[in-house]
């Protein structure tokens, strides 16, 4: 598994696939974030308490928030949101948290819906105050529609009465505390007005200062979650007042000067939808996220398997653990799956960013859709890169300062955070159930010439799978019965979400295809042509029965595939250096984690060691 190419053609190729995976405008859209996490404030720090790490957690915010030139730029751009993610991730999951939800779920929100009302942002953009987002409750999360805080209109003080009515509607995990200072948040509440629900909307809410809650507003720490600390906690409210200006309100609804509301949609579930539209960013920035810490790993688990020695076949042998084919070819297959969440995000922030403002209605929902998918399919796909990363590892990889630990449970985190996973997976399920796609159900003009090495076919083979799980699905609800609503869905359900597992499949494959097409003939284009091909045979030989019973496979076909695979996990195991070479990772950061470094040994040197003493000695004769 090793690749004899000259250091030229390397750097050459990993700077072609480096485009590959960050875009073409690498220096003006990662740049500044990549620059950041080499300095020394991001430097990983000697173990510390919780709430030191707390601490610190809020210390680099500022830091962070002081190095922009505005912090209101990156509210107001969804791509330098998703790289903020894609690179403060892997080096601290908590601050990314805190970051994300002051920079999008907070500011970002504030400047949406800065039509009815210009308020000063000045604290927020200079940190004087933090803000933070309160949406889910202990008993509402993805149904947060239902939510029951409330937040009831008085018209004599015009403004607004907000308060919990029981333990069901408390505000569940916001980073509410003082801790890092006094913070403000944007509140989901029902908006109740002469005896009628209006819907849920946010209101911005001070919330505490320097080292208490306001008046009215109850905040307790929850238990510590697994990970990176953030102040997680319970957040409710006993009729605290706030002016009607705390509205974020707009067309989608308002309280007038008359004290009526009015509103241009009659659907309060679209008022929600409208009021939280920042989530969706949220989702492309779980997205980048989950990319970020998969990079991370892999590149940490390739360098620490080229580093570390065992013995090898004769007694005076000593070779690389990544020698050997049960070590590298998980690291192969996880390179090939890395590729591909990085092509299906940045797909899906690209639909998503070519709809604001000018698409049509449908396009919009097809690209939020789009993003949706992704984010489920990309956090889980990571989820497994990590593990499996953290596994080639051994028992080093459990050790907090190689940073693996930390990578584990924030990848849990953003599988759940803005949307949890199977929820938004389940009604992209339900929409496309109803929705047929020509690219899906078209003919066989793109099975080209059926071979399993052409990507055409194998691009082909892809749709035809998510075809045959959508056309179950339906199969299954028209046989249930008509009239139970819940047993229909319960019987489509199963394998709607395998088709839904498809589409972000078909996804991948197409932008991989893309993105090798754009590539000049050369090893960059070869690289990233046996990464594909290997995505997409993996893909092909898990529903390869399904294939061969629909005929779209024939028996020696599937018989070649394992050799396929073989032939091709050989391939990408022979340049994983350069592979990796492309994930950009600074040297700074790298040497945060001690077994990414080939002395990785000397981090567990002990000074006072006999070792040392003899070798004093030694030297005194």
């Amino acid at each position: 598994m090793t690749a004899t190419i000259d250091s030229t053609t390397v750097h050459g190729t990993a700077d072609l696939l480096r485009g590959v995976l960050f875009g073409v405008n690498f220096r003006q859209e990662h740049g500044f974030w990549r620059r950041l996490i080499s300095t020394e404030p991001f430097r990983r720090p000697a173990v510390r308490s919780a709430d030191e790490r707390l601490a610190l957690t809020y210390e680099r915010l500022r830091v962070l928030n002081s190095a922009l030139g505005s912090a209101a730029g990156p509210a107001a751009d969804p791509r330098a949101l998703a790289a903020l993610h894609e690179w403060l991730g892997p080096v601290d999951p908590a601050l990314t948290t805190v970051a994300g939800i002051h920079y999008n779920l907070f500011l970002g929100s504030l400047l949406d819906h800065a039509g009815d009302n210009r308020r000063d942002l000045s604290d927020f953009l200079r940190l004087r105050r933090i803000g933070t987002f309160l949406c889910t409750e202990v008993a509402h999360g993805n149904d947060a529609v239902a939510m029951e805080t409330t937040a009831t209109y008085d018209r004599a003080r015009d403004g607004f009465v907000l308060h919990t009515p029981h333990a069901g509607a408390q505000k569940f995990m916001p980073n509410t505390s003082p801790a890092g200072g006094p913070k403000a948040g944007l509140i989901a509440a029902r908006l109740l007005a002469d005896g009628a629900d209006h819907g849920v909307f946010l209101f911005l809410v001070p919330l505490t200062d320097d080292t208490h809650a306001l008046p009215g507003v109850r905040v307790r720490r929850l238990p510590a979650r697994l990970g990176s600390p953030v102040d997680h906690c319970l957040t409710s409210f006993d009729r605290v007042f706030v002016g009607r200006d705390a509205l974020l309100g707009g067309e989608h609804g308002r309280i007038g000067d008359d004290g009526e509301f009015s509103s241009v949609l009659p659907n309060r579930r679209r008022r929600f939808l409208t009021s939280i539209a920042r989530v969706t960013v949220g989702k492309i920035s779980m997205s980048a996220c989950a990319v970020g810490s998969a990079r991370a790993t892999l590149a940490v688990a390739v360098r620490y398997g080229s580093h570390r020695h065992i013995a090898g076949p004769r007694a005076t042998e000593r070779v690389r653990v990544i020698a050997h084919r049960s070590h590298h070819g998980p690291l192969a297959e996880a390179m090939a799956m890395v590729f591909a969440m990085s092509l299906l995000h940045r797909r899906a922030l690209d639909r998503w960013e070519e709809q604001l403002g000018t698409g049509t209605e449908t396009g919009r929902a097809e690209a939020e859709r789009l993003v949706a998918v992704a984010k489920g399919w990309i956090t889980w796909q990571a989820r497994a890169v990590v593990v499996e990363c953290r596994e080639r590892c051994g028992a080093q990889a459990l050790l907090e300062n190689n940073g693996m630990t930390e990578l584990i449970t924030g990848v849990e985190a953003v599988i759940t955070a803005e949307g949890d996973n199977l929820a938004i997976h389940a009604k992209a399920a339900a929409e496309m159930l109803f929705v047929t796609s020509p690219s899906v159900d078209g003919g066989t003009s793109d099975r080209a010439t059926g071979e399993l090495a052409d990507p055409r076919f194998l691009g082909w083979l892809h749709a035809q799978v998510e075809a045959i799980w959508f056309a179950r699905a339906r199969e299954r609800m028209s046989s249930a019965p008509h009239s139970d609503p819940l047993a229909r869905w319960n019987a489509a359900s199963g394998p709607a979400l395998r088709g839904v597992e498809a589409h972000a499949r078909r996804q991948a494959a197409e932008a991989y295809a893309e993105a090798v097409a754009e590539l000049p003939a050369g090893p960059g284009r070869e690289r990233l042509a046996e990464l594909e091909r290997l995505f997409a045979l993996q893909w092909v030989a898990r529903n390869s029965g399904d294939l061969l019973a629909a005929g779209h496979l024939t028996a020696d076909q599937v018989n070649a595939l394992p050799d396929a695979v073989e032939q091709l996990v050989a391939a990408v195991a022979g340049h994983l250096p350069t592979l990796i070479e492309s994930f950009a990772l600074p040297d700074e950061v790298l040497a945060d984690w001690p077994i990414a470094g080939a002395n990785y040994a000397d981090a567990y040197d002990d000074p006072e060691a006999s070792w040392h003493a003899a070798t004093g000695a030694q030297g005194e004769r």
